[in-house]
């Protein structure tokens, strides 16, 4: 095997990790609760504290990554990584797993900010389309099987085995990214911004709070006003921070590249409106009357189409630039969400399926050509913070769909409990109105992303001579 393709097994294994990591443990939060004796709202933030750090850190990971290198802090993050899944196995109290949870996500934080780093790093640029495809791809089957082998495991094997399964695996993986990663040349020395990484990590610590807990504690509650304010004042304390600062964290002069700045929002918007779909879809055939197992299989055809196009897109991407492929894609993605929010009440699997599978298709052929243009208009030198706005921008937009999905159907579930006629089943009726607006407004986001991502221009490659003076 050509080591530039063991290279990216090297990193295939990271970049699955993460993702299966952050979906498995969503069915097992009933088992969480009985076996700690624990609230709901407590559990919740087992999978809460790994979403939360691991988005908050992923740009100063990026950035540390650029000065003490991809592969010491790849491995070092499988290494927390692995060390913190058996402390969560080991686990007697709910406190205990969660803080171990939220150092799982650290480790798996250093993994995602570099991971592109090294593939752009890897390969040239007539390949690096395929490569990123791949490790698309990855995070698709990550995603897509975290759920299923989560319920595989609790049901014969028990909660512990979900984290203990990452042991071996992550030993592997550092074993083998120790043996085949390459030790990037770095350039120069600079020092590492602290108090930029902190205030960057206070802004998207409290903004992603605000975000996903808005709903519990009530917008207009004290709480969710404080974290407002708090992360627009560490926001503001940032950018000062980092206009002023020698060598700053998060270089802001990256965005004046046209491409990079076009393609990271496209990032923002297509994962805000992806995740609105994937938190809304469960509910909405939960209420048509389909079974768990049925919704299993059903929500499958998205990540698996995914799994399909991703590598394909990445092939077409190193021929034809990434302009056309994640406009189109997310033209396709819109146009999707638009046929499930008009769907009938009384639709067939199949008719969901279909939808599901165009929304895998767009997709797929957005986000690998709207990747590797965020790395290939990076210099060199800032390839990890620049994965590492890339992740940020994902994460944020994950968890800014849930945060949408969620107000937006109670307002418009209210809204139709008020104009319906009375009758034995307007509770349902509401819900299921309030769930096809919510996908119509994840539509118009993919439709803002088609906008963003056509003016990114043609230009795939760093503009470091023009920009980074």
């Amino acid at each position: 095997m050509d080591n530039k393709y063991k290279v990216l097994f090297a990193v295939l294994i990271g970049s699955m990790l993460g993702p299966i990591d952050a979906s498995v443990v969503n069915v097992a939060m009933p088992t969480f609760s009985k076996v700690f004796n624990a609230p709901v709202t407590t559990v919740s933030w087992v999978s809460m504290s790994y979403l939360l750090v691991l988005s908050s850190l992923l740009l100063t990971f990026g950035r540390l990554g650029d000065l003490m290198g991809y592969k010491s802090l790849y491995i070092t993050g499988m290494g927390v990584f692995t060390a913190s899944s058996l402390f969560c196995g080991l686990a007697n109290k709910i406190g205990v797993l969660i803080f171990f949870r939220a150092l799982q996500a650290a480790g798996a934080g250093m993994m995602m900010a570099v991971a592109p780093a090294i593939i752009t790093n890897t390969f040239p640029k007539s390949e690096r389309g395929k490569a990123l495809g791949f490790n698309a791809m990855s995070v698709a089957v990550g995603l897509a099987i975290g759920p299923s082998l989560g319920g595989f495991l609790l049901t014969y094997y028990g909660y512990r085995s979900i984290f203990l399964i990452n042991i071996p695996i992550g030993l592997l993986g550092m074993l083998l990214s120790n043996k085949v990663i390459p030790r990037f040349e770095r350039k120069k020395k600079e020092p590492f911004d602290i108090e930029g990484a902190f205030l960057a990590f206070v802004f998207l610590f409290s903004i992603l709070t605000f975000l996903s807990k808005g709903q519990e504690y009530g917008w207009s509650s004290k709480k969710s006003i404080f974290l407002l304010l708090f992360s627009i004042i560490s926001f503001v304390l940032f950018i000062l921070r980092e206009k002023r600062f020698t060598h700053p964290m998060l270089d802001l002069t990256l965005f004046k590249n046209r491409m990079f700045a076009a393609s990271n929002i496209s990032c923002l918007l297509n994962y805000t409106a992806q995740y609105m779909m994937i938190f809304l879809m469960p509910f909405f055939l939960t209420k048509s009357g389909y079974s768990s197992s049925e919704i299993g299989i059903i929500m499958t055809a998205f990540p698996l189409t995914v799994l399909l196009i991703a590598p394909i897109s990445g092939i077409l991407f190193d021929k034809s630039g990434s302009l056309i492929l994640s406009t189109t894609g997310a033209g396709i993605s819109a146009l999707s969400l638009v046929l499930l929010s008009k769907m009938p009440f009384n639709f067939r699997s199949i008719d969901v399926i279909t939808r599901l599978i165009i929304f895998g298709i767009g997709n797929g052929l957005f986000q690998t050509p709207n990747n590797s243009a965020v790395m290939g208009s990076a210099p060199k030198d800032k390839q990890g913070v620049a994965a590492g706005v890339l992740a940020t921008m994902r994460n944020t937009g994950m968890v800014l769909g849930i945060a949408l999905s969620g107000g937006l159907l109670a307002l418009r579930q209210n809204y139709y409990l008020r104009i319906l006629p009375k009758a034995s089943n307007i509770n349902e009726l509401s819900f299921l109105y309030g769930v096809k607006d919510a996908l119509f407004l994840a539509a118009f986001i993919d439709f803002l992303c088609i906008l963003t991502s056509s003016t990114r221009g043609k230009n795939e490659e760093s503009i470091e001579e023009d920009v980074f003076k």
